[in-house]
């Protein structure tokens, strides 16, 4: 028994040391630095709240020196962020070679969490204790699976690596997207929005200028429309793509590309990126008549 542990605590301690030349300090605030992932030669990804300042950052680096950085951009909705570190010797590994597929990950895995507060790299370990499908964060971004931990986001562990048993990365690890609850940002979704604030330096985010609540439909109409509920238009904004479309107060949603939307995440669904410019095939029930408008997804400023 005793070898066993041994073994398998010198295999903790290996994985710990070869990820943790991927971690880094990120100095954005007045109180206890965050972490960050070398995501690429001089990119470093790190938590959007962890950022208090958009100047006068810098990155500690696992040999202990320290480089000046620069913004590039942040997505308060998923809470990540993304700087660039001003020097060309700058440490290259990254995690992104050893990206771990959630497909294979299981409620009870064990995982660790990886910071660098200070200047050596710290880490603990604990489980997988919920795996989800797609999830909207109440700041309204969307995580391509919802992964939580009971890992305890100790100061200064935000923006900091999930890595798995054989180092692969699952995710940065936040303790600001769900109150009392350590979410980590998966990987595909981490990589759209680095790539997203590398390109632009902002989220591209689809927009139709509307307020909806969800909203059960009477029982005659449920019989009529094969749908029991749907989204109550509670609000249209002064020449949006949806007052331009045609959308008016008092409409309720039904389908969006024929889906139908009962909650605000299945319209967010259709939102994406690669919405914008296109139009929308909506449904919408007005004075007890259901009837098709099209809306030209707008851009979100």
């Amino acid at each position: 028994m005793t070898e066993i542990l041994s073994q398998y605590s010198n295999a903790l301690a290996e994985i710990v040391e070869a990820a943790g030349q991927t971690v880094v300090r990120v100095e954005g605030r007045r109180r206890l630095p965050a972490s960050g992932i070398v995501w690429a030669d001089g990119i470093v990804v790190t938590s959007h709240h962890a950022l208090e300042r958009d100047e006068d950052l810098r990155v500690g680096l696992p040999d202990g020196h320290a480089v000046t950085a620069t913004l590039v951009g942040r997505d308060p909705t998923t809470d990540v962020a993304v700087l660039r570190a001003e020097t060309p010797e700058f440490i290259t590994t990254s995690l992104l070679a050893g990206l771990a597929s959630l497909d294979s990950l299981r409620v009870g895995h064990l995982v660790l969490a990886l910071g660098r507060p200070g200047q050596a790299v710290q880490a603990t370990l604990g489980i997988v204790k919920a795996l989800g499908d797609a999830w909207h964060a109440p700041a309204g971004g969307r995580l391509d699976r919802y992964l939580e931990t009971d890992i305890a986001m100790y100061p200064g562990f935000s923006g900091g690596p999930l890595v798995d048993v054989e180092g692969r990365l699952l995710g940065l690890n936040t303790s600001a997207l769900l109150r009392g609850a350590t979410i980590t940002v998966p990987p595909a979704t981490l990589r759209q929005r680095v790539e997203q604030l590398l390109a632009h330096g902002r989220i591209r985010q689809g927009y139709l200028g509307v307020g909806v609540q969800p909203a059960r439909l009477p029982a005659a109409l449920e019989q009529r429309l094969g749908q029991d509920a749907g989204l109550l238009v509670s609000s249209v904004e002064p020449g949006s793509p949806a007052e331009r479309g045609g959308l008016v107060l008092g409409d309720t949603l039904l389908t969006v590309e024929g889906q139908p939307v009962r909650h605000l995440d299945d319209l967010m669904a259709f939102l994406g990126i690669e919405r914008i410019g296109h139009p929308l095939s909506l449904r919408v029930l007005r004075g007890g008549q259901a009837q098709e408008i099209r809306i030209i997804v707008g851009e979100r400023s």
